[in-house]
C-alpha cells in the first residue's frame, strides 16, 4: 500500500470532507460525530501512518518525518477522489494537518475545523523523547496516561473508551514514533494570519494536552476565525462531549453544505428551502425519527408535512441569527408553556443532539417553572426524566454517551 488507508460516507454527490485523527487513535475516533456529518457531505476519515490500517511506512523512521510530508499524504487521498477543494476537520495532529493544507494549499480547503489542537505542541525535546520510548517500549507505554488525558476515566470505562485505548495499544510503535517526530518538527505559529478558510476552532476545558490557550492562540491569529470551549472536556472532546462537537461542526459546515443563502432566500425557491430543512431536521431530530414521520405522509398530511420542512426547518433552524443550542432552550420552553409533551419528548432528545447537557435540559424545565407554572414544568420533567430513562436503556450503541456523568 502507497497511500493512507481511509474510509468513505455519506452520498457520492454530497460535498466532500475530510476527517483527521489524533496521535494513538484509528478514524474510528470519529463515529460519534460520522452520522450526522455523513447525512450531508461525503466524508473521508483516514488514519495516520502505522494506525489502524496505514503502513507505518509512510513516513521515514529515521526520526525526519514532517507535517509536509503528512499533509501530502493526505493530499494524495483528496486527489486520487478528484476533489479539487474540500471542507476539513482535525483532532490534534489531524488539526495540525488541517492548518498546514489550509495555509499552504489555500485553493484546496474550502472551511476547516481544528479541534483540541495547536500551531506548536510544546518543546521538542518532549516529543523526541515520546518518540524514543514508544520505540524501545511500544505503545502500550502509553495507555496508562491516556486516561485523564484523552479523557476521564468514566469514558475510559465505556465501550466506546476502552476501544480507543484498544486502538492505541495495536498502533504500530515506528509509525507512533514518527508522528512524535511530526510534533517535534512542527510550528505553524508564524503562518496563522495566511490562513483565509473560515475557521472553526474547538477546545476542552479540562484538556491537559493542548489547553485552551492553544485554541485562542490560534483563532486569535487566524483571520474571522471562531472558538468555542467546550465545559467538561478532555483532548478528545468529541468523544466525551459528542453531541456538542457535533453541533458546532453541523453549524460550521452549515453555509457549505446547503445551497446558496442568497439564492434560497429568493422567493419561490422552495425546493432549496425544503432540501435545507430536511437536512437540518435529519441532523437535529435524527434520520429515524424524521424516516417515520416520512413513511406516514397521507396525501391529506403532505401539505402540512412540506410545510413545517420548508419554514420550521428550512427558514428558521437554518438562521444564521442563533445557535442550535439556543433554539433548542427556546423550543423547549415554548412546548412547556403550552403544555405539548408529545413534542416535548421529541426536542428533549434533540436538546442533547444540539449539544445540551442533561443538566443543562434541567436547568430550563427549572427557569420554565417560574415564568410558565409549576404544574407545566412538573409535567416537563417528568417528561425530560422518562425520555433519559429511555435513552439510557437504548445503551451506548444506540445513542452517544452521557455527557453529565
Amino acid at each position: 500500500m502507497t497511500s493512507l488507508h481511509y474510509d468513505l460516507s455519506g452520498p457520492a454527490t454530497a460535498p466532500p470532507l475530510i476527517l483527521g485523527p489524533s496521535v494513538g487513535t484509528s478514524l474510528a475516533v470519529w463515529e460519534p460525530q460520522l452520522p450526522a456529518l455523513a447525512r450531508t457531505h461525503r466524508v473521508l476519515r483516514w488514519d495516520l501512518p502505522g494506525h489502524g490500517g496505514s503502513p507505518a511506512a509512510l513516513l521515514p523512521s529515521d526520526g525526519s518525518a514532517t507535517i509536509d510530508q503528512l499533509a501530502a499524504l493526505v493530499l494524495r487521498l483528496a486527489d486520487d477522489q478528484g476533489w479539487e477543494r474540500f471542507a476539513y476537520a482535525g483532532i490534534s495532529l489531524g488539526g495540525a494537518v488541517g492548518l498546514y493544507l489550509a495555509a499552504h494549499h489555500p485553493d484546496r480547503v474550502g472551511r476547516l475545523s481544528v479541534l483540541c489542537s495547536s500551531a506548536r505542541f510544546g518543546e521538542p525535546s518532549s516529543w523526541r523523547e515520546r518518540a524514543r520510548l514508544v520505540r524501545e517500549e511500544g505503545t502500550e507505554a502509553m495507555v496508562a496516561s491516556r486516561t485523564g488525558v484523552w479523557f476521564s476515566r468514566e469514558t475510559a470505562a465505556t465501550p466506546r473508551g476502552r476501544a480507543l485505548l484498544a486502538d492505541l495499544r495495536a498502533t504500530d510503535q515506528a509509525g507512533y514514533a514518527a508522528c512524535c517526530d511530526v510534533l517535534a518538527d512542527y510550528d505553524m505559529r508564524a503562518a496563522l494570519p495566511s490562513v483565509t478558510a473560515p475557521t472553526l476552532v474547538v477546545a476542552g476545558r479540562e484538556d491537559p494536552a493542548t489547553p485552551p490557550a492553544h485554541a485562542r492562540e490560534i483563532a486569535d491569529a487566524v483571520p474571522g476565525a471562531s472558538l468555542l470551549e467546550i465545559a467538561g472536556a478532555g483532548h478528545l472532546a468529541g468523544v466525551e462531549r459528542p453531541e456538542a462537537v457535533t453541533s458546532a461542526l453541523l453549524s460550521h459546515l452549515a453555509d457549505a453544505a446547503r445551497p446558496n443563502p442568497a439564492h434560497a432566500a429568493q422567493p419561490g425557491d422552495d425546493v432549496f428551502r425544503h432540501a435545507a430543512g430536511m437536512a437540518v431536521r435529519r441532523a437535529v431530530l435524527g434520520d429515524a425519527h424524521v424516516d417515520r414521520a416520512v413513511a406516514r405522509t397521507t396525501p391529506f398530511t403532505a401539505r402540512f408535512q412540506d410545510l413545517i420542512t420548508r419554514y420550521a426547518w428550512g427558514e428558521i433552524w437554518t438562521g444564521d441569527g442563533l445557535d442550535r443550542r439556543t433554539r433548542s432552550c427556546i423550543t423547549l420552553t415554548a412546548l412547556i408553556a403550552h403544555g405539548h409533551d408529545a413534542e416535548l419528548a421529541m426536542h428533549v432528545r434533540a436538546a442533547l443532539t444540539n449539544g445540551l447537557t442533561r443538566e443543562e435540559i434541567g436547568e430550563v424545565l427549572l427557569q420554565s417553572a417560574i415564568y410558565c407554572g409549576v404544574p407545566a414544568a412538573n409535567s416537563a420533567f417528568a417528561t425530560a426524566q422518562r425520555v433519559f430513562d429511555e435513552i439510557d436503556a437504548e445503551g451506548p450503541a444506540a445513542t452517544p454517551p452521557r455527557t453529565d456523568a
